[in-house]
């Protein structure tokens, strides 16, 4: 099942320098997500968190067998497949590109894995019913929302009483630093969570982000009713071991975090 959903309500995502319409936030994401997405980008998923942490090695889902599942940017669905192939009860997903539910749709019926899946950003109410999952999780995608207090309200909301929330995400450190004649140098503020745009140099299309300190996603967790129950920051050495010597993510992760990953409980 496919639900397709909109709006025209205008509100406003950041007052700083300029004012940001998150609406049009959605539109400019979207429409890179359709158009350029899947084309340029290496998928982040399951078993992978992001560069160089693992499910395999930390084991945060345990058993999913049976469990009810919902996964926040859902992407093309291989990490719903993920947890498909390991005998989870019930998958959801949802996403706010429509092409990416398609892909998502289509790689789902190649594996025989049935899912419901939602076009809806993740911070609007788009008919996911309350109380009723064991298990939310966002691999990548969580800091694409423009009301992370709203988005993780409307999460604890999914999620039955001890409920679990597992979400990952690029680490605010490696957002803030540029490397410079082989030294590693900040660029911006680490407390700078305004809205910017960005154009990667690796592909066309634009993309508007905002960086959030690690204390604004714990904040806005214990707002929500959660109790973080573990946090990984640390890169992998048997990844890391996998990579050339020569990839400059590679020479950021012996330096500092370039990911992150929280569990946490619904009280």
């Amino acid at each position: 099942m496919s639900t397709k959903v909109t709006s025209d309500v205008l509100n406003v995502v950041y007052k700083g320098d300029y004012q940001m319409n998150k609406y049009s936030v959605y539109e400019t994401n979207s429409f890179y997500w359709d158009t350029k997405g899947n084309d340029f980008l290496r998928a982040i998923v399951l078993p992978h968190y992001g560069a160089f942490i693992s499910e395999e090695k930390h084991q945060l889902f345990g058993d999913v067998s049976g469990l009810k599942m919902l996964e926040v940017g859902c992407g093309n669905g291989q990490s719903l497949q993920y947890h498909g192939d390991r005998k989870a009860g019930e998958l959801w997903g949802m996403d706010i590109s429509q092409k990416q539910i398609e892909k998502t749709q289509q790689h789902l019926r190649t594996y025989g894995i049935p899912a419901t899946l939602i076009c809806s950003p993740m911070e609007e109410e788009c008919g996911i019913p309350t109380n009723y999952f064991d298990a939310v999780y966002s691999i990548y995608a969580i800091g694409w929302t423009t009301d992370l207090e709203g988005t993780f309200s409307r999460i604890a909301s999914y999620l039955k009483k001890d409920g679990i929330f597992i979400f990952s995400w690029s680490h605010p450190i490696h957002r803030c630093v540029v490397e410079e004649n082989d030294r590693f140098v900040f660029n911006k503020p680490y407390s700078d969570e305004s809205w910017y745009a960005i154009s990667p140099d690796f592909c066309q299309g634009e993309l508007t982000l905002a960086d959030r300190q690690l204390s604004t996603y714990v904040n806005a967790l214990a707002k929500a009713g959660f109790v973080i129950e573990q946090m990984i920051e640390e890169s992998d050495e048997d990844i890391m071991q996998l990579h050339n010597n020569s990839d400059s993510l590679l020479k950021r992760a012996k330096m500092l975090p370039v990911s992150f990953v929280i569990k946490a409980r619904k009280r």
